[in-house]
């Protein structure tokens, strides 16, 4: 049995950035909070240069961030409330134009996924939209925090477990990242500075149906989800993740990263890929989480890809950044609208995130 991707719509940040005015931004806030070191103006410069992109959206107005900083010092009130503000309204947009593509009403919604890892809400996200765009008070609620950017491939997969478990519901994933709400306010280190580079804002959400759904036929043409594979690569904790100071969330994240993916990737999706009597050559769609150009690299070296392969997450970071959860998801509207492969190809997407992890999905056109 299958479920069946009814559409995927992506939803961003009215302010949208050139990446060289980002560089000077950060440059400047960097400045501010926490004095600028010998060297550090020109690293931003280079780091927001060779990052492969080209525009960012933010939340708010980039003149607006030296105010935020000042107010989530140590011991101050964090941007979480502002967070929590417009991760709703951006949510809401993408679910809401998510659900009219389907051609699906709110109250036909049986499961809501939620990730984000980029703010915190108690209650969640999903309780918070529920009155907002009409779901049933008795919808199944499932928020996800610690999985950061496997996120979005996570969160389908288990849509996709769900589905199969009750063939007759409708489901929606929801994808919302702000992450300029966590751009380094003290103590700037290198990492900071990497993901000031790499990172920017977005949603995405993703309505699917089981096999014995009634539901309008999809607008565009959209794959099934055939099998899932979740794997965690031992001794790998310390590569990346958050950890919690006193001026919020602070990144952390190694040079280790895509040297981790470029050894364990390949057997990761080879022997997934054999369970199901297929090779690399028989997928003709990827769908690769952009953590950035060395990521991107290292998984194109280990599954021994052509520069086509990856182009769509290559456009997916050149055109918003890396958006952690929400990122394959766009990768996939990208993918179904402009090229959409043949109809009965396989595709495969692939989720990198914390742990180090990898969540695959094989899907069919």
């Amino acid at each position: 049995m299958t479920s069946l991707i009814r559409v995927v719509r992506s939803a961003f940040p009215a302010h949208r950035y050139p990446q060289a005015e980002l560089a000077r931004a950060v440059t400047a806030l960097v400045d501010a909070a926490a004095g600028l070191r010998p060297g550090q103006r020109a690293l931003i410069e280079r780091l927001h240069a060779n990052a492969d992109v080209a525009t960012r959206h933010t939340v708010l107005p980039i003149d607006e961030y030296p105010a935020l900083a000042a107010l989530s010092g140590p011991g101050a009130p964090l941007a979480n409330d502002r967070y929590i503000e417009e991760a709703i309204a951006l949510g809401e947009r993408a679910l809401r134009t998510a659900l009219d593509g389907a051609g699906i009403e709110p109250a036909r919604l049986d499961l809501l996924i939620v990730t984000s890892v980029t703010g915190v809400a108690v209650p969640s996200l999903d309780a918070r939209l529920i009155p907002r765009l009409g779901l049933r008070p008795d919808i199944k609620r499932l928020p996800v925090f610690g999985l950061g950017c496997v996120a979005g491939a996570a969160g389908l997969a288990r849509l996709h477990d769900y589905l199969l478990a009750w063939p007759g519901h409708a489901a929606a994933l929801l994808a919302v990242e702000l992450c300029s709400l966590t751009l380094p306010k003290t103590e700037v280190t290198i990492a900071d500075l990497v993901a000031s580079a790499l990172f920017g804002d977005g949603a995405a959400a993703v309505v699917a149906t089981g096999q014995h759904t009634a539901a309008p036929p999809a607008r565009a043409r959209l794959p099934e989800v055939i099998a899932t594979r979740s794997e965690v690569y031992p001794d790998s904790t310390d590569t990346l993740g958050w950890r919690l100071g006193a001026d919020g969330f602070r990144i952390v994240l190694t040079a280790d990263l895509a040297d981790v993916v470029e050894r364990r990737l390949n057997g990761s999706v080879t022997a997934f890929l054999s369970e199901h009597g297929l090779t690399l050559d028989d997928i003709r769609s990827w769908i690769c989480h952009p953590g950035g150009p060395k990521v991107l690299d290292a998984a194109q070296r280990a599954l021994k890809l052509p520069d086509s392969a990856l182009a769509a997450s290559r456009r997916s970071l050149a055109e918003a950044g890396n958006m952690s959860s929400v990122s394959v998801l766009h990768i996939l509207e990208l993918t179904a609208e402009e090229d959409p492969p043949a109809p009965g190809s396989f595709g495969l997407m692939i989720g990198l995130g914390p742990g180090v992890s990898a969540e695959l999905l094989l899907l069919r056109w």
